[in-house]
């Protein structure tokens, strides 16, 4: 079972190509500031403009810098199942620890049709996989009763819920089960999910703030959740900042702000505006960032 706090790493850009020595660095930043695991190459990794080429360079080059130091969890999802098979037997091949997969986007597939997507990347490898279920962005919502199906698969290890839907997860541990691994990837609502018997987050907020959000987790991974509220209002004005506009832009205009690598974002996502900047300022003082 996955726990802790796992970053949902931002790919760094150098004149239109990934900036491999800033994305070395910046992976070192993550494990020094106490991260739990990493996460190339998912949503906040901007997966959809990376090329099938760049996406496998990513995901080689952050399991080669982490070096099993930390557990890495490669986004290898798509609409396309026979991509995402390709896409997960590679990370497979190249060391990763498991596999986050994304729901299919766009195409809007059933119940039926998610959990024959899975199984048939299931039954094409072997590497964990984890079910990311996000409806605001793929516009399905797997149910609980789809991902106990899935459970049953040799590889299925559990969700990141990004519904922000708290009372899920303690109906996902009764209708799942307490094996079931279930990690959040809204930030905002981390504590709560903590609180009603999560078992951890794989964070956009971590990307600037891994050691306010390693500590966090720590604290609630050992029922100390009074004293993770203190760190949690701290990080709050970011978990809201970060989102003003579309991820990843802000946290990567953040991360530029403190010198951790460029602010550049590939088409269709743009610069965030100067509104959106002040805001995120505003968030890093508070969090006593900058």
């Amino acid at each position: 079972m996955l726990k802790g706090s796992f970053t949902a790493l931002i790919t760094p850009f150098k004149d239109g190509k990934i900036d491999e020595e800033s994305f070395r660095s910046f992976i070192d930043f993550q494990i020094d500031g106490g991260i739990h695991g990493v996460v190339p190459v998912g949503t906040t990794g901007e997966s959809p403009t990376l090329s099938h080429e760049e996406h496998k360079k990513a995901v080689e080059v952050c399991i080669d810098q982490v070096d099993k130091r930390v557990p890495v969890i490669a986004g290898t999802g798509s609409n396309n199942t026979e991509e995402a098979i390709d896409l997960t037997c590679h990370a497979e091949k190249a060391g990763a620890d498991a596999a986050l997969i994304v729901t299919p986007y766009y195409n809007k597939p059933t119940q039926k049709g998610m959990y024959n997507h899975y199984e048939a990347i299931a039954n094409r490898s072997n590497i964990p996989i984890i079910i990311y279920n996000i409806p605001g962005r793929s516009v399905v919502n797997m149910t609980n009763k789809t991902m106990k199906e899935l459970f049953k698969l040799k590889n299925i290890l559990g969700v990141k819920d990004a519904t922000a839907d708290i009372p899920r997860v303690y109906s996902s541990r009764v209708d799942i089960g307490k094996d079931f691994n279930l990690l959040t990837g809204d930030d905002a609502t981390c504590l709560a999910f903590m609180l009603y018997g999560g078992h951890g987050t794989i964070s956009v907020t971590s990307n600037i703030a891994p050691k306010l959000c390693s500590d966090f987790m720590n604290l609630c991974l050992e029922g100390k959740f009074r004293e993770a509220s203190k760190i949690n209002d701290l990080l709050m004005p970011l978990h809201t900042a970060l989102f003003i506009e579309s991820s990843p832009g802000p946290v990567k205009y953040a991360a530029n702000k403190l010198g951790l690598c460029s602010s550049e974002i590939r088409l269709p996502l743009t610069e965030i505006s100067e509104e959106t900047k002040k805001n995120v300022d505003q968030a890093l003082k508070h969090a006593s960032l900058i």
